[in-house]
């Protein structure tokens, strides 16, 4: 699962470069083919009304997966806070039995 998150952490920065690189590149979204030589594919590259709304629902379905992940990010955070939780209330209970322990040996003297 940890290795899963890394891989979808560095999707989530891949795309986040990839949109504040291409933001600059690209100029008006759905007004044709962008600055940067990639077109976009031959919707986005005619323009007009047709051209806005691939572009929009580009926009859309990146931000829907970035929100995936940070949801997904969240959850493995909370689950490793409840399971340190968990370890520290084990390793507690053994301070506890150890001194239980040194308690036991003091009175046996």
């Amino acid at each position: 699962m940890a290795r899963l998150l890394r891989v979808n952490l560095r999707g989530l920065l891949a795309v986040q470069s990839r949109m504040s690189s291409d933001s600059s590149q690209l100029g008006e979204l759905g007004k044709g083919a962008g600055k940067g030589g990639g077109g976009g594919g031959s919707v986005r590259e005619a323009g007009g009304a047709f051209g806005k709304r691939q572009a929009g629902l580009e926009e859309k379905y990146f931000k829907d997966k970035e929100r995936e992940q940070i949801e997904a990010l969240r959850k493995h955070h909370e689950e490793e806070i409840h399971h340190h939780k968990k370890e520290i209330e084990r390793l507690q209970q053994e301070i506890d039995r150890h001194k239980g322990k040194i308690r036991k040996l003091k009175h046996d003297d």
